[in-house]
């Protein structure tokens, strides 16, 4: 089965590609198991020197890296260069802190002298989505790499280039052959790398679906597993809070990447006594959003992925509707363009007056439509954002301290953001609860994850 890279905007197939064959993908793993024996011996400083030399190359590459992204996968030129430069940060705090994590940690026993390492595993399988095409790979790459680990990558397999261009630009930065191995794969083709005995692990990016998958394979060849899946975010906003303040955060948390993140703010719980207000700012801002043609760097929203995904997300607002949600603004796939008829558009829409048992209300909804719904209580808000089966992010908007301790401690999520939007920062761990998956990526927690924390007791 070929593996094609389809503009989303225009329909053209750009590059396609033969799925690797079992002996090349067995040779692919040949390599990375010897790339593994040399490179858990290279000095961390010499592994930190690449990573600094990499960053570098994010950064002069991200126009030509950031046009890759938007031809494969429609988004904003202008924020998929801020995409390609955002790698650039990560790649930078393991290099610069990548000694002091795996460092050695002292414990005290009865021992004489007690402490705990961080050793490579091995092989690491990394199987990314499409939707930051960059970031999410060079986020789990740098610390597992860092780490001492080689990784294999089964990217998304509508974003082939974006792949094939991680690959060389590892390889310029400095990366020894086989250390890092994009491989051209299809998804029954990942439980054979995963039986592989020289394969330790697997960090996964992507659906429900895709993490079950994957989960349920790794857990028969009892293999260490990282998953980043789906979230249905709440953004509660309680009367003490800037409105417009939270709005505007409202409409990035949105309709970033054209609404297709797992942490974008999904469900927006609205105090009744500004829930008007809120609404008609947002209304008139998501009005005013500029949907079109992707490489034109005024537009701010562009085609979802695949038609497959904007039919699944029209469909959800249909059966919202249909169930007796409200549509206030959109909902209509047309194309925006003429010159682009079979373009993927979705525009920015709003639902109201939701129903508990609607696709808005239950599922994730994976496009540019904010869900609203209207709460009396701080306790209303936080009960129905604990509704979801999804735990991945969080965020609360007011100026009052107590409402603020309340959000953090009670809602159920990764991570939780007062008066700010959720996303990632390499500093900091990022992962969720709940059927929003396990395991951490990013921090000290990221780095951790793929290493033997190995106990080492001595007496004299």
């Amino acid at each position: 089965m070929p593996i094609a890279s389809i503009n989303p905007t225009t329909g053209e197939v750009l590059k396609s590609y033969a799925a690797l064959t079992d002996g090349e993908r067995s040779t692919k793993l040949d390599g990375a198991a010897a790339a593994y024996a040399l490179w858990r011996q290279v000095p961390i400083a010499q592994r930190a020197a690449i990573w600094w030399r990499v960053a570098e190359l994010l950064e002069q590459r991200s126009p030509e890296l950031g046009a890759i992204a938007t031809w494969e996968m429609g988004k904003p030129i202008a924020a998929a260069m801020a995409e390609v430069s955002k790698c650039a940060t990560v790649c930078r705090y393991y290099a610069e802190h990548g000694a002091e994590l795996l460092a050695p940690r002292p414990a005290v026993t009865q021992a004489t002298e007690t402490h705990v390492r961080y050793d490579p595993l091995g092989i690491i399988l990394a199987v990314m989505p499409w939707n930051f095409p960059f970031w999410q790979v060079l986020r789990c790459a740098a610390p597992i790499l860092m780490a001492g680990n080689v990784m294999v990558l089964k990217h998304a397999s509508n974003v082939p280039q974006c792949a094939i261009a991680i690959e060389a630009l590892l390889r310029d930065g400095g990366m020894p052959p086989g250390v890092f191995q994009t491989l051209l794969i299809t998804t029954d083709q990942i439980e054979p790398i995963l039986a592989d005995p020289r394969v330790q692990g697997a960090t996964l990016t992507g659906s429900e679906a895709a993490g079950q998958s994957l989960a349920i394979a790794a857990g028969k060849h009892l293999k260490k597993v990282v998953l980043e899946l789906g979230g249905s975010d709440p953004f509660i906003v309680m009367p003490s809070a800037d409105v417009e303040r939270a709005v505007q955060a409202a409409v990035m948390a949105r309709m970033q990447n054209n609404g297709q993140s797992c942490i974008a703010a999904k469900r927006f719980i609205l105090h009744r006594a500004i829930a008007s207000q809120f609404t008609e700012l947002l209304q008139a801002q998501l009005f005013a959003l500029r949907v079109g043609n992707p490489l034109l760097p005024e537009t701010q929203v562009g085609p979802l992925a695949t038609p497959k995904l904007r039919q699944e997300l029209h469909a959800q607002v249909q059966r919202t509707i249909a169930l007796g949600g409200t549509l206030l603004l959109g909902g209509d796939p047309a194309p925006y363009d003429a010159s682009f008829p079979y373009g993927c558009f979705y525009p920015p829409t709003i639902l109201t007056d939701i129903p508990h048992h609607s696709p808005a209300a239950q599922e994730e909804l994976f496009g540019p439509v904010a869900a609203l719904f209207t709460v009396d209580s701080l306790e209303e808000a936080i009960a129905l954002a604990n509704q979801s089966d999804y735990g991945l992010g969080a965020s609360i908007w007011s100026s009052q301290a107590w409402e603020q301790q309340q959000g953090i401690t009670e809602l159920e999520a990764g991570a939780v953001f007062v008066n700010g939007m959720v996303k990632s920062h390499p500093a900091v761990p990022f992962g969720g609860i709940k059927r929003s998956g396990y395991g951490r990526e990013l921090g000290r927690q990221g780095i951790h994850e793929f290493t033997n924390i190995k106990t080492v007791c001595t007496w004299e």
